[in-house]
């Protein structure tokens, strides 16, 4: 049998120093997972005794409440109108932004310094919490949940797209700049052709994110199919629970094949 096939990541310790050294770090690796393990109060008792609760609350939501499928049309439609506008208002917000956290564009150090961890503090804050900012700032309904996800957006899409920049091609801005081209021209010219077809790909799957981070913002009062959710819940409707859920569910996949779909004919057509 040929050895070579199996590979790891990593040569295999060929001394005593080097097998202590690794046993040290498998003890290491150990004792950090117990700790964790602690604080996270890790218990299968805890979830062994509470599989019962847990079978009675899916019995409780059987057979799901169908007739109630034309009342959740419009919230469904509202949770897609959020995805909608958290996203393309959080390209908005991100394609300028990640043009001056791209290390290769010659930016000033300071300014691409205080960029990136304006998109860190960004990105660190959850889309809840944010929805709860803007519920206290705009009131309830669907808008506080537009502006949370493009808010988020900001921050995820912002570093994906800087990230994509600073992996593209040197010879072709050099060759621009050579020419005497302005940065705008720079970046019509040499960046934007290199990064639109990975721009669309991220672009679709924050898009996803969303649709699923809109399904949950009604919980806080940003309106769609979360505020549904929350409300059959609150009043121990279970069955409604679970249609709540079941459209969802589909929404989510459709999306998902939708953009797997698109993504998939962008990856094509990129190497045609």
């Amino acid at each position: 049998m040929n050895d070579s096939k199996y590979l790891w990541v990593a040569p295999l310790p060929s001394t005593l120093k080097g097998w202590s050294l690794t046993a040290i770090l498998v003890a290491v690796a150990v004792a950090a997972l117990n700790w964790s393990a602690q604080g996270a109060q890790l218990s299968a008792a805890e979830l062994a005794a509470g599989v019962p609760q847990i079978a009675d609350f899916l019995s409780r939501t059987v057979p799901p409440d169908l007739s109630i499928l034309p009342a959740l049309m419009a919230p469904a439609i509202e949770t897609i109108q959020i995805a909608i506008w958290g996203t393309l208002l959080g390209i908005v917000g991100a394609v300028p932004v990640s043009f001056l956290a791209a290390r290769n564009l010659n930016v000033n150090p300071w300014l691409y310094r205080a960029t990136r961890q304006s998109l860190n503090v960004i990105r660190s804050i959850n889309e809840l919490i944010l929805a709860l900012v803007f519920v206290a700032a705009v009131g309830l309904g669907p808008f506080p949940g537009v502006l949370a996800l493009a808010l988020h957006g900001v921050g995820m899409l912002g570093k994906f797209f800087a990230e994509s920049i600073e992996e593209i091609d040197e010879g072709p801005l050099e060759a621009l700049r050579a020419t005497g081209a302005r940065p705008l021209q720079v970046i019509a010219f040499g960046v934007l052709p290199q990064v639109i077809t990975a721009w669309i790909a991220v672009i679709l799957y924050r898009f996803e994110v969303n649709l699923r981070s809109a399904t949950v913002l009604g919980m806080v009062g940003a309106g769609g199919l979360g505020f549904e959710l929350v409300s059959s819940l609150k009043l121990f409707k279970y069955q409604e629970t679970a249609t709540c859920i079941i459209v969802i569910t589909v929404m989510v996949i459709a999306a998902d094949m939708i953009s797997n779909r698109l993504r998939a004919a962008i990856r094509s057509n990129g190497r045609g």
